[in-house]
């Protein structure tokens, strides 16, 4: 049976597109896995993609944006891509290896932290926006705000106004530290920290920087500001985190966070 036969029913689908993963596929073709902004993650096979002429262009660069036209298979398996046209390329991944290390970690997290077919649209405009505005010294408030929008859209935003099992306070007035846990789902009193294994002690300054980055009602305000008093303390703390929801430590996340001071 042709492999055609499963597409012939489907109309095509347009999408804007962040390429997060490519795998050659054949000696013609290739296949792309790609964070759309109406369908959420999408992987299809662009057939003659690894020509050098092709409906494709250059559009398959990782951590492109591109305009997608796409056939979305009948019974699962890939979709196939009919077409892709270059939008936007971000020079900082270029040209500053921080920044690239930065934009890796971001696919990474889409292509194993997201599943197929859950669009999150506030999820790809944070992505597109970090990586437009990566540089070496901001790269670390640019990840941390965008991973605590990851969690938010995944349904794991930490919480960080009240302990996350039973609700009291964790911060009592002149206290200098609290209890974060990535399993108990953020902060957690002195009552109920001991019951998870995962605690950890966290400064009011850290906790007050974690708040400022998610912002109000989840939604950050202005550029991401990450004070290097407490960079450590919070790559560490959302590292933790962002493993835990994804069930592995991200194979980046060292490389983001080396040579930090």
């Amino acid at each position: 049976m042709s492999p055609e036969i499963g597409y012939l029913t489907r109309m095509a689908e347009k999408a804007l597109a962040l390429v997060v993963r490519g795998t050659d596929w054949s000696e013609t073709s290739r296949i792309a896995t790609l964070f759309t902004r109406e369908f959420g993650k999408v992987r299809a096979l662009a057939k003659g993609g690894r020509r050098l002429k092709s409906n494709f262009d250059v559009a398959f660069d990782l951590l492109s944006v591109c305009s997608i036209v796409f056939l979305r298979k009948a019974h699962g398996g890939l979709d196939l891509l009919t077409e892709a046209r270059m939008e936007e390329r971000f020079p900082a991944l270029r040209h500053d290896l921080p920044s690239l290390y930065a934009g890796y970690y971001v696919a990474e997290l889409l292509a194993d932290g997201t599943q197929d077919y859950d669009p999150h649209p506030p999820l790809f405009d944070a992505a597109v926006e970090m990586l437009r505005g990566l540089s070496s010294s901001e790269t670390h408030a640019a990840v941390s705000a965008f991973e605590l929008v990851w969690l938010r859209e995944l349904g794991y935003s930490p919480r960080l106004d009240a302990c996350a099992a039973c609700g009291a306070d964790v911060l009592l007035e002149g206290a200098t530290q609290a209890l974060f846990s990535p399993s108990a789902g953020g902060m957690v009193c002195a009552e109920c920290g001991p019951s998870v294994a995962d605690r950890r002690m966290i400064s009011a300054s850290a906790l007050g920087t974690l708040r400022a980055l998610a912002g109000e009602d989840g939604e950050p305000a202005g550029r991401p500001v990450l004070p290097q008093a407490v960079r450590g303390e919070v790559r560490q703390l959302l590292g933790q985190t962002v493993s835990c929801v994804l069930g592995r430590r991200p194979r980046l996340l060292g490389y983001v966070d080396s040579g930090m001071k």
